[in-house]
């Protein structure tokens, strides 16, 4: 139990308090759901590029067209972001999440109907904006559950539920996909949202972490509020955000294009490629669970978030960022298969880094749109990758792929660079407060 000081309310009124433990069974029951929650949306995220080569082909599409049309599903996604961000500040978290759930399976109704490219493009930017506040709202939700120093384990799994999402929808999906048709792989993934979207009515719920006094009387946890300017302005919000940005990269690429560079450029079989592509997805949630075991190990035993977060997350990306870098040495397709799983693993793996990092640095009336501004600045890759890889393949070639594996590999550099020099929550917090 860790002594917190707290302004008194009347002079007799004693000034010591101690955090609730947290995590009690309804805290990790709608942590659960919110893991399936992230699950489902990377599942749609997913389809588009699982399915890349149907439906160019049934749409007659070049590889610039392709990845126009998966960048278009983020081009309303940083704005809704950051507007259901901000909301998340005053609205119900659960209320926020279960229409989002709603509207995520009427989004993709239009496209599993039937219909051209315009079609696809209208779907996706619809689901886009309603899929863009997902993860701050779901990290949002979870973190408001769990004390500080517990958060790293539930904000692990939320993140882990993106990878989660890959590895058991990518073999399922693949075989719907090659069985019964790209657009009945929709329809699949309009009712699992529809199940979530009922479940989560009547088990969601909204949780606020309280400390409590010597007496066991609820308390909120008390920091000033600070314009959000002086956020964004700070050192640690600018470095993780930079360093979220270049593995946001990573990972929308293996969304969209994984799959592909694996067929086509590693000569897999469709089905062989929809077995493999789980391969970075599986790597990340080691090194996620990893990751939080190791961050959450430090912190208890007194260790800053400057080297517990912004360190271990450095480490990370320089990683993943050194195994793309190494790709043209490679030599055969299992040693270029294992290179960028690895790369793409451990770059893509950042993303519990940045949510508590921000939890952190933000006071509790400002998480909300702080998490969603950041995360909207983040999804821009997801708008910019996909159609620059399009454009490199139509130019190149399948050489492509290897030129955007190589531009990740930079990229995640810059990363681990601005994570390791710009994250060090404990001295922005003091100058925020101060």
């Amino acid at each position: 139990m860790t002594a917190v000081p707290t302004v008194p309310q009347h002079p007799t009124e004693t000034t010591e308090t101690t955090e609730a433990p947290g995590g009690g069974r309804r805290a990790w029951t709608v942590t659960v759901l919110l893991v399936v929650f992230m699950m489902i949306n990377f599942a749609d995220k997913s389809v588009l590029g699982l399915a890349a080569d149907e439906i160019r082909a049934d749409l007659h599409l070049s590889a610039t067209q392709f990845g126009l049309a998966n960048s278009a599903f983020f081009l309303l996604f940083s704005v809704a972001a950051v507007v259901v961000g901000l909301a998340a500040d005053r609205m119900s978290p659960k209320t926020l999440l279960l229409v989002m759930a709603v509207l995520w399976s009427v989004a993709q109704v239009p496209a599993a109907i039937g219909g051209g490219l315009a079609v696809l493009v209208a779907s996706r930017v619809f689901l886009g904006a309603a899929e863009g506040p997902a993860f701050p709202v779901a990290q949002h939700a979870t973190l408001a559950w769990f004390p500080d120093h517990r958060r790293n384990l539930p904000g692990a799994l939320i993140t882990l539920g993106v990878t989660l999402g890959v590895i058991v929808s990518a073999p399922g999906l693949s075989w719907v996909i090659q069985h019964h048709g790209w657009r009945t792989a929709l329809w699949v993934l309009v009712a699992v949202g529809a199940v979530w979207a009922a479940v989560w009515a009547v088990l969601g719920a909204d949780g606020r972490h309280r400390a409590v006094t010597a007496a066991g009387e609820p308390r909120e946890e008390v920091r000033a509020p600070v314009p959000y300017r002086r956020i964004f302005a700070s050192r640690t919000w600018t470095g993780v955000t930079l360093a979220y940005f270049t593995s946001y990269w990573t990972v929308a690429l293996m969304l969209v294009w994984l799959p592909s560079y694996l067929r086509n450029a590693l000569g897999y079989s469709a089905r062989t490629a929809g077995i493999a592509v789980v391969a970075p997805w599986t790597i990340g949630a080691v090194v996620l669970l990893t990751q939080a075991g190791v961050t959450g190990r430090l912190m208890r035993r007194g260790v800053g978030s400057r080297r517990a977060r912004g360190w271990v997350g450095g480490w990370l990306l320089a990683l993943g960022a050194a195994c793309c870098l190494a790709l043209p040495l490679a030599d055969g397709t299992t040693a270029k298969t294992v290179l960028v799983a690895l790369g793409f693993g451990l770059g893509g793996s950042y993303a519990t880094i940045a949510a508590t990092t921000v939890a952190e640095l933000a006071p509790p009336s400002r998480k909300g749109g702080a998490l969603g501004t950041m995360n909207a600045v983040v999804t821009a890759a997801g708008l910019a990758a996909p159609a620059l890889v399009g454009a490199l393949v139509d130019a190149q070639g399948t050489g492509g792929y290897q030129s955007a594996v190589l531009l990740s590999g930079g990229l995640l550099a810059v990363g681990a660079a601005a994570s390791f020099l710009l994250v060090d929550p404990a001295r922005d917090i003091a100058r925020l407060t101060g």
